[in-house]
């Protein structure tokens, strides 16, 4: 016993984590499978119970800032219904469609504008794999290369602001959300711009096809139609930058905009595609929200046995230095990532490190994008990958399939990710330079 509790924190440890594990090797969803592995350890224990579980589970849905999470997720369902999408595609057609593989660089390129208003992955890679895979596969791409790059493309929207994981990050582990969406902003375009540069070499290298190039009038009228809809990254991430809305408000203010661009503006929405919006974004939040739940009762119980300073003990002892302690958490995230959903690995995982990373100086807005980033990776790396399973799912294909073309895209990503660690400053420059104060 260690004080007063009947199990010791490696006893603990073993339970809560061999149980989790044990129920993903038995396909139990996630957020389930956290909630089923507490259990044991709280019946175990007189002074817990099973009451402690749903008491936890809800102490974490009290916060005004998770608000944000179904907003975000409304505010990508309702560009998708409301034609905004499809004024971006065109936009971004007439910006790179001349380029090697000119359907593939409007896909990285629409993700970057989508990334810039919706802030959710999942949203993503659902939209872009029913308008991008059929329509690459007729204009003759590889399949495996159609549902990669469509597949790595949609993790941009949790790296460039206004992402959901910022948002929880921010109010999990107290970071300035202001900071977050700041620093997000040039990671996310170096990885775009690295994931161009892999459509360009493998449209060189396969002789994917290119569309003639846009002339200034059809430049000038893409950009023109497509104005009201790239004012939502402004509006959201000014306001909040701008001290005119909190993070939640900001995303009601999405929702709103959208809305009115939907209805009033383009015209496109009728009553039965915002049902159809409402009751998409109803199935996406309650997924996000109950590993919310979950993941802080878990979390709670780490906790409560004092199991991290116990991890964090050992690695401690190693003595590495920022850079070192930087790659060592990128790792840690990479791997959690690839059977954990990013939401609960910040919460338990993020939770755990920040100490170390304090340890060392790595600043926490530094250390929020290096754990953001490496995230990212697991959306797209099995047995996890949500947006690769989805767009597999969207083409009718088995992951196994387009597993080499993912990973030989996530190369150059990585190429950034240790930018990131390596170089603070390409997180921290635009904070620093546009709102010192976040940074205090």
């Amino acid at each position: 016993m260690m004080g007063g509790n009947v199990l010791a924190p490696s006893e603990a440890a073993w339970i809560l984590f061999g149980g989790f594990f044990a129920l993903l090797a038995l396909r139990v969803p996630v957020a389930v499978a956290l909630g089923m592995a507490c259990l044991p350890v709280m019946l175990i224990e007189p002074r817990l119970g099973a009451m402690t579980l749903m008491q936890e589970t809800f102490n974490a849905y009290n916060s005004f800032i998770l608000l944000a999470v179904p907003f975000f997720l409304l505010t990508a369902n309702l560009m998708n219904v409301g034609g905004i999408t499809d004024r971006l595609v065109r936009l971004s057609r007439a910006l790179v469609g001349h380029f090697p593989g000119g359907l593939a660089q409007i896909n990285v390129v629409l993700s970057i504008f989508f990334a810039g208003i919706s802030g959710s992955s999942t949203a993503d890679a659902a939209s872009q794999s029913k308008i991008f895979i059929e329509a690459q596969r007729r204009e003759g791409y590889d399949d495996s290369f159609s549902v990669a790059i469509t597949a790595v493309s949609a993790v941009l929207a949790v790296i460039i602001p206004p992402s959901i994981l910022m948002i929880v990050w921010g109010g999990v582990l107290t970071v300035s959300i202001g900071a977050l969406f700041l620093a997000g902003v040039i990671p996310g375009l170096l990885i775009g711009l690295v994931q161009m540069a892999t459509v360009h070499a493998y449209a060189k290298r396969r002789g994917y096809p290119t569309y003639p190039r846009a002339n200034l009038r059809e430049l000038g009228f893409a950009t023109w139609i497509s104005l009201p809809a790239l004012m939502t990254p402004f509006i959201i991430i000014g306001g909040k930058i701008f001290g005119w809305f909190t993070a939640t408000e900001s995303a009601c203010i999405a929702v709103l905009y959208a809305g009115l661009l939907s209805l009033i503006v383009y015209r496109e929405m009728d009553l039965k595609g915002l049902y159809g919006a409402l009751g998409e974004t109803g199935r996406l939040a309650a997924v996000a929200l109950f590993c919310v739940g979950t993941a802080s009762a878990f979390g709670w119980l780490l906790a409560y046995y004092k199991i991290p300073e116990a991890i964090l003990a050992g690695v401690s002892a190693w003595g590495m230095g920022k850079i070192a302690t930087g790659f060592f958490v990128a790792g840690v995230f990479l791997v959690v990532g690839c059977f954990l959903d990013a939401i609960p690995a910040i919460i338990i995982v993020g939770a755990i490190l920040q100490p170390l990373a304090m340890d060392v100086g790595i600043h926490p807005v530094h250390f929020a994008m290096i754990g953001i980033v490496s995230l990212a990776f697991g959306l797209v790396t099995p047995p996890y990958g949500l947006c690769l399973m989805i767009a597999c799912h969207v083409a009718g294909m088995k992951i196994g399939a387009v597993i080499k073309d993912t990973l030989i895209m996530l190369l150059p990503m990585l190429a950034v990710l240790g930018l990131v660690i390596m170089w603070p400053d390409v997180s921290l420059i635009l904070p620093r330079l546009i709102s010192p104060e976040f940074l205090q």
